[in-house]
């Protein structure tokens, strides 16, 4: 992978003079190439002085901040990235062992082609590069996830296993869908929406189907379950938003709850607070914190977020903290279904000699799926180095900002009301490290961000579309948009919204436009502008 680790002079000499704490940072000018040292609009620094990128060209999200400069940690950095970018595998020894029993993917770049979102698919295949699709299956009458499979369904497996859903019986279909003003705008422009409808047989699970009703698990079948795609969203620049205080977001909603309905599930209208928080009580204390990642905003603090989750759970890589492995949701119906499987008995001794033997294989095979003591394949300064590499990853900076179309759109893009969701700014706190899993506990363990103003565009808020098809639950926290006008020369795709329905920002607009949308009524002055400034706020979309 391509990338410069080398800091322009006039930053290199800023960072020279820092103390070590790293809130002495305040430099207001960043060198943009030799010879060339340009003033720029605070907008254009989307992840603020320590957290923003000036490379801007293919390799744009795989870059790291200069924070990373800042803690030293640039080998730690790289280290840690290589563990993104490798698949793993069932060798014996080396960096990349461990993958299985069962898995989701082999590696990360599968679900984050060269770091971005995932691409849209016509099919499912675990194998596919820009695969970032994960099978979310639920039942269609509490609107749970099935207990029988994992929470993110894995169809890869190891032999002697075999995987808990077959990939191959997997169907996605994408259909044509026209709202109520027939895809046309006023002035007779058109556009084309899309969306995915996803089957996938009973004969394809390898386990019974069970969900759970009133505290029972049952077995069901297939037309009791609703089935969606979930797509990866960008890595970039999480770090940065890890540092905005909890109380910021804390506000953000409750300033949001005095204007419309939030998720009751997250928050308590009435008192106007939190009713769910995020906590840890298996590796950590059970410490509450604010939660703002993921589309059902499952997470709180990045180190205990998605990624620290991912490379775990993902292979089924297991670490000191996680001395098990990622199965069903019950943690019992695949355990027995494999245990009692003959060709998973014929042949499990010769995988997994090592494994201690009983002499009743269907119990070594039970024991071996369900144990909380396994060996820890990945170590923990590799864990460490994943996390720095993680929390280290640079927002390119905004193009085109001294443009005329860009300042039209970014006015439009206000006037309208996209901001009102989409929040342009937010400023990180002290950043003090916060870890639920208690793996990491002091300032020194990742590069941080004090006192920056960042610009993600988004309210860490949950909001409905409404959509066809829509996202389990149909709440979905608004996506940063930073960066993401950069997705088509990175990773090949612009495909944006939760399962990648919209293959270019037009048709992400237009799916926020169903008439009990939250974001109704922006879609409504956005159809009534002219052809060029529609064009205006998609240009602005694109270069932020």
């Amino acid at each position: 992978m391509k990338k410069s680790f080398i800091l322009p002079l006039a930053l290199a000499a800023m960072l020279a003079s820092c103390s070590d704490d790293n809130s002495s940072f305040t430099g207001d000018i960043i060198d943009l190439g030799p010879g060339s040292t340009t003033e720029k609009s605070e907008d254009y620094y989307a992840g603020g002085q320590l957290g923003t990128t000036t490379l801007v060209n293919a390799y744009a999200y795989q870059q790291p901040t200069p924070a990373v400069a800042l803690a030293n940690m640039q080998m730690e950095f790289q280290n840690g990235e290589t563990l993104f970018e490798r698949d793993y595998n069932q060798n014996s020894d080396g960096a990349f062992t461990g993958l299985g029993p069962v898995y989701v993917r082999k590696g990360c770049l599968y679900c984050h082609p060269n770091y971005g979102h995932g691409k849209r698919q016509t099919r499912y295949r675990e194998s596919d590069m820009g695969n970032g699709y994960l099978l979310v299956i639920y039942d269609k009458t509490t609107n749970a996830y099935i207990r029988s499979v994992a929470g993110m369904p894995q169809t890869g497996a190891v032999a002697p296993f075999k995987a808990p859903i077959d990939e191959n019986q997997i169907q996605i279909a994408w259909n044509e869908y026209t709202d109520e003003w027939g895809n046309t705008f006023p002035d007779g422009e058109t556009y084309s929406l899309i969306y995915p409808d996803v089957t996938i047989p009973a004969n394809a699970f390898y386990a019974p189907i069970v969900v759970q009703r009133n505290g029972q698990d049952i077995e069901v079948g297939v037309d009791e379950l609703d089935i969606r795609l979930e797509s990866t969203i960008g890595i970039y620049g999480t770090g940065l938003t890890d540092a905005i205080p909890d109380d910021s977001i804390t506000a953000q909603w409750a300033k949001e709850s005095l204007m419309c309905t939030l998720n009751p599930a997250m928050w308590d209208q009435a008192s106007n607070n939190w009713k769910s928080f995020y906590s840890n009580g298996k590796q950590g204390d059970g410490t509450k914190y604010v939660r703002r990642y993921t589309y059902a905003m499952s997470r709180g603090p990045l180190l205990d977020a998605a990624g620290a989750n991912a490379i775990w759970n993902i292979t089924n890589v297991t670490r000191t903290d996680r001395r098990y492995h990622y199965l069903d949701l019950a943690g019992k119906y695949y355990a027995t279904k494999s245990s009692q499987d003959p060709d998973v008995q014929r042949d499990f001794y010769s995988y997994f000699p090592e494994w201690n033997k009983t002499g009743d294989v269907e119990k070594d095979i039970y024991s071996y799926l369900t144990s909380t003591e396994l060996p820890a394949e990945m170590t923990d300064q590799q864990y460490r180095n994943f996390m720095i590499w993680h929390r280290g990853l640079a927002v390119p900076a905004a193009r085109n900002t001294d443009t005329d179309q860009f300042k039209q759109g970014k006015e439009l893009f206000s006037r309208i009301g996209c901001a009102s969701c989409h929040r342009p700014s937010w400023t990180t706190g002290d950043d003090n490290i916060q870890d639920p899993a208690k793996f990491f506990l002091s300032n020194n363990d990742m590069p941080r961000y004090p006192n920056q103003k960042i610009w993600p565009y988004t309210d860490f808020v949950q909001h409905r579309l409404f959509m066809v098809n829509d996202i389990r639950t149909g709440w979905c926290r608004t996506t940063p948009l930073w960066g993401r006008g950069l997705s088509a020369l990175c990773t090949g795709a612009e495909d944006r919204l939760h399962d990648c329905r919209a293959r270019n920002t037009l048709e992400a607009i237009m799916w926020h436009g169903s008439a009990q949308s939250d974001a109704r009524w922006t879609i409504e002055k956005f159809r009534n502008l002219s052809k060029s400034d529609r064009e205006a706020i998609i240009f602005f979309c694109e270069s932020i």
